[in-house]
Parts: structure tokens; C-alpha cells; sequence
């Protein structure tokens, strides 16, 4: 079936399929409303796919406090242990915390790793307008998975809502895009991330 025909529930039911496929999969969590659906979509899918995929996320030190409790109810709402990858140590602005320490940070997740899930999905900024559910990660040699990458806002709050999901907290007060305390602001879209600066992605993303 084409991706066109299917649904984007469908859509994101396949991709998660198609991810558990590999020997060992990791889907990456910033507690974002993106994840708020993929985990929802995660713990409702086989056990085959739930057991071939491990949660990770990468503690910079500098995460907001909503997002601790965000972590802390994922935890409980979802039944899930969340795997953490340290990426603290001092944070000296926005090119170490979400440049070369948070990438390194991934790249030790993904370690034997062969694929890995993201939240991504088209409408998050033009730089990710191009984005597919199934593409290959030739920076590391594995396959990305982006299971919402043709959800839009408006489709993860309907879902969200229509669950009674936990989400944080920080995207009532204005921030659409969550990142790291010192260096994020409310705004639109991306552009509370890095406010004041010419960044515009954390690296992790880049090929």
C-alpha cells in the first residue's frame, strides 16, 4: 500500500512495524508532544515491537524543570523505564550543551544500535519540510524512522487531547519547541530554540 493511501495512524502503526524489524531499534525522547504519541503509539503496539525498541533520552544537565516532571509522568503514565545518556557536565552555551556534547551523547545511545525513531515531522521548520517516515542515516550507517513525519500540530494535540495523554506542561505557556533552560525561549514553531543566535538545529539531526 503507498503511503499516500494509508492514514497517518496508519502510518505511524507501520512505521513502528517496520522500525522493530531491526535487532535493536532506539527511539529517542525529549519529551515533546511528539513523544507523548509515539510512546502512546509504543506500549499499544505488540510485543514484539515494544520489546525490540529501547527508549533513550539525553540528559543535558540544563532541562527544564517542567520537563523533569514531564520525564517523571511518562515513566508512570506509559509503564516504561526510560534509558538516560548523560550530557551534562557544565553548561558554557548553546554550541557545547547542544553541539558536540549532545551529539556525542547520541552517538554512545545508538551504539549497536541499527535504527533509530525520531519525532520529526514536516511542519516542525522548513529545514525539516522534506522529512520521510523511512530514510537512512548515512552519517552513522543505519535507518531513521520518523513515524509522524506527515502529522502536523494540529494532529498530535487532536490525538493528545483525544487520549487524555501527559504532555509538558512548558507547550501551555507558549513554547512550542522544547529544548534545554538557558538557551530556550516561547515562540512559534522553532523559533524560541537558540533565540538570539544564528542556530537552528542541535546537530543530532545533521547529516
Amino acid at each position: 500500500m503507498a503511503t499516500s493511501d494509508l492514514t497517518i495512524a496508519d502510518q505511524l502503526r507501520e512505521t513502528l512495524g517496520q522500525a522493530a524489524h531491526h535487532e535493536q531499534t532506539v527511539l529517542l525522547c525529549s519529551f515533546q508532544k511528539e513523544e507523548s504519541v509515539l510512546l502512546s503509539a509504543l506500549v499499544a503496539s505488540p510485543d514484539e515491537v515494544r520489546e525490540r525498541v529501547r527508549v533513550v533520552t539525553i540528559d543535558t544537565g540544563v532541562l527544564f524543570p517542567e520537563t523533569l516532571a514531564t520525564w517523571k509522568r511518562f515513566e508512570g503514565h506509559f509503564g516504561i523505564a526510560i534509558e538516560v545518556e548523560d550530557a551534562s557536565g557544565g553548561w558554557t552555551g548553546p554550541d557545547n550543551c547542544c553541539g558536540t556534547a549532545k551529539v556525542a551523547a547520541l552517538e554512545r545511545s545508538l551504539q549497536g544500535a541499527d535504527a533509530w525513531i525520531t519525532g520529526l515531522h514536516r511542519d516542525m521548520s522548513p529545514d525539516r519540510a522534506s522529512t520521510e517516515l523511512a530514510e537512512d542515516d548515512e552519517k552513522r550507517g543505519i535507518r531513521k524512522y520518523n513515524p509522524l513525519a506527515y502529522w502536523t500540530d494540529q494532529d498530535i494535540w487532536r490525538e493528545i487531547h483525544a487520549k487524555d495523554l501527559p504532555y509538558n506542561p512548558l507547550h501551555d505557556q507558549g513554547y512550542e519547541s522544547i529544548g534545554c533552560a538557558p538557551c530556550t525561549n516561547p515562540g512559534a514553531g522553532r523559533e524560541g530554540r537558540w533565540a538570539g543566535t544564528d542556530k537552528t538545529e542541535c546537530g543530532l539531526h545533521v547529516a
